[in-house]
């Protein structure tokens, strides 16, 4: 099954410094039909203007991928660890026994970043956070996989999870093989998923498919994060 959530009708919130689009309740927006998709608990789109970010504050247990799609977003934590991540490029945190953070805009441009929780496989894990670069040119037969639970990829995450990322040329075609649930984030472009038309912010939630056919109609980059299905997550 394939349901898609176009960005227009996404819930969300406008502080002036922030204006974030909410793919699942969080905060003040509350949907009880979009609480989780299995262990994904958050997708927020956030617009975040320049000189501005969240001021220091606290996470435990908790899975954090940023993904920078445009401008860059500069960390810093309390156990040392300092970076500026730009678009185009992931950081990671392992909340863990507990962590406190920051996230600004240090650029003179808008910042416009995913940020992703994924629930841990387990609790009580050591803090920690690491970003990587990742190749720019468009994928041809394969997305490119970003993060994982398994070492397998650049940025590791305690959880059964994957995060694959990539650029598409427009008439190119990918069949992409899933494990467990998926939730596909269409960052540019348009994209044809099988049989379903997904624009630029537009979301797509995907259980029991085991493949999932992309044709770029345009250029095109999205994100396919896959994750355990268990419906109680939260």
């Amino acid at each position: 099954m394939i349901t898609s959530y176009a960005f227009a009708d996404l819930g969300g919130v406008n502080h002036g410094w922030l204006n974030a689009k909410h793919h699942f309740s969080f905060a003040n927006y509350h949907n009880p039909e979009k609480m989780c998709h299995g262990e994904l608990l958050v997708i927020n789109d956030d617009r975040i203007q320049p000189h501005t970010g969240f001021d220091t504050h606290p996470h435990k247990d908790m899975e954090i991928i940023t993904y920078v799609r445009k401008g860059a977003i500069t960390h810093k934590d309390n156990k040392g660890n300092e970076g500026r991540t730009t678009a185009g490029n992931v950081q990671v945190m392992s909340a863990g026994t507990g962590i406190l953070h920051s996230e600004f805009n240090l650029e003179d441009e808008e910042t416009n970043i995913y940020q992703i929780w994924i629930k841990p496989k387990t609790t009580g894990i050591k803090p920690d956070w690491g970003m990587a670069e990742f190749p720019k040119q468009a994928a041809t037969k394969s997305l490119p996989l970003l993060v994982s639970g398994d070492k397998k990829a650049p940025l590791n995450i305690n959880q059964d999870a994957r995060i694959y990322a990539g650029r598409l040329n427009e008439g190119d075609q990918i069949i992409h093989n899933i494990i467990g649930k998926a939730y596909i984030l269409i960052s540019e472009g348009t994209i044809n998923i099988s049989g379903n038309i997904a624009q630029k912010g537009d979301g797509l939630a995907l259980s029991e498919e085991k493949f999932v056919k992309l044709d770029a109609l345009s250029d095109a980059e999205l994100l396919i994060i896959e994750v355990p299905g268990k419906e109680d997550a939260r």
